[in-house]
């Protein structure tokens, strides 16, 4: 059971593996999203270094988010936490309103502030990661209790959910439920409470996933992409060419075929795929293995750290990004339909990159305060 220690002072330096580890991942990134880009970009902004330089300017950017937050004491975040949920369900509300919210391709996800787009499901992320964090780490003790410890934070999460889902992005919003349920399950909640909800929700999610026709497809080729090869199931497709012509050591960096507009989204969603072709099953695998490392060291970060509200903020960070890690894998590789969700510090993003970076930095700060060394 955990208990609500006082935390120590920050008398140690932010962890250097998580920090190193960060690094390696946007090192990687940057080089990809050039690499994945470049024919892309020349053909439709004729500049071979456009996504470049955006991946760039929001890598500098979330760096400088990072910087910021990993000097913030992280029980900041803990006074916070409401005004940020209440801004964020503002921001889901007003993307959704014809004038405020910019339509993408059928999905209204996006608010334009002058040239500066971004995402308030990005933000919804974090949120209710510090929300969850706040709110159960002051009732340790009551969360196997349905009415007086469980029902307030499924109402939350079941508002945020409904509106990320109305954008649609429904990727994002199976997320944030995952990393939810997760950090419910660290804060102490009932196996059993946890257990039935996931027997009543599965059902309906399911029935979300296909009750949109375009959803419906996306699952029908995840089943049998090469039912419909030119249609539902050419992503898929051609993103297991990618990994399958990767071979063991890659075709070279920079030297993938099917970035030569085969495969779509090659700087996005299906960049994992280009990293398997160019670099092979060994790059893929230390990609891999780099998140592993992310997932273990933010975890002994918690277990180490002596407060409820650290150690489930720790919780909650880290989840949330190996989750999406896994998520996004799964679909490259044909394991998962496909959902839409980039991979963490390596696909090419504006705020997603920047909120990730930020959320790290206050999972270093948290560490300055772990006994984890």
């Amino acid at each position: 059971m955990m208990s609500r220690k006082r935390k120590p002072r920050a008398d140690y330096s932010p962890d250097i593996v998580i920090f190193l580890i960060t690094l390696a991942l946007l090192s990687i990134g940057v080089v990809m999203v050039f690499s994945a880009s470049s024919v892309s970009a020349r053909s439709i902004f004729n500049d071979t270094y456009y996504f470049l330089k955006r991946q760039l300017a929001w890598a500098g950017l979330g760096i400088l988010a990072m910087t910021i937050t990993m000097q913030i004491d992280y029980t900041v975040w803990k006074k916070l936490a409401w005004p940020a949920l209440i801004i964020t369900i503002l921001l889901l509300v007003a993307v959704l309103v014809p004038g405020l919210g910019v339509a993408i391709r059928g999905s209204r996800r996006w608010i334009d502030i002058g040239p500066i787009p971004f995402q308030p499901s990005e933000i919804a992320k974090i949120s209710i990661v510090l929300f969850m964090a706040s709110f159960l780490s002051d009732r340790i003790g009551r969360m196997h209790q349905f009415s007086r410890g469980l029902l307030a934070p499924l109402i939350i999460l079941a508002i945020v959910f409904g509106l990320i889902v109305l954008e649609p992005d429904f990727g994002t919003a199976g997320t944030i439920v995952a990393v939810s349920l997760i950090m419910l399950f660290a804060a102490g909640a009932s196996i059993i409470h946890l257990l039935s909800l996931a027997a009543l929700g599965i059902p309906g999610l399911c029935a979300m996933a296909i009750a949109a026709p375009y959803r419906a497809r996306r699952f029908l080729a995840f089943l049998d992409p090469w039912e419909d090869p030119l249609g539902s199931g050419f992503h898929i497709i051609q993103s297991l060419l990618a990994l399958g012509s990767g071979g063991l050591f890659g075709v070279g960096l920079g030297r993938s075929r099917q970035k030569f507009l085969y495969l779509p989204m090659q700087h996005t969603d299906f960049i994992f795929a280009i990293i398997g072709e160019e670099l092979g099953f060994v790059g893929a695998a230390l990609v891999l293995i780099l998140y592993f490392l992310f997932a273990w060291r933010g975890l002994r970060i918690s277990i180490a750290t002596p407060d409820a509200f650290g150690k489930l903020l720790a919780v909650g960070i880290t989840t949330m990004i190996v989750f999406q890690a896994v998520v996004n894998i799964g679909v490259v590789s044909g394991a998962l339909p496909i959902t839409g969700i980039t991979l963490p510090l390596i696909s090419s993003g504006g705020s997603s990159l920047v909120t990730t970076l930020a959320a790290i930095g206050v999972l270093l700060n948290i560490s300055k305060h772990s006994t984890l060394r």
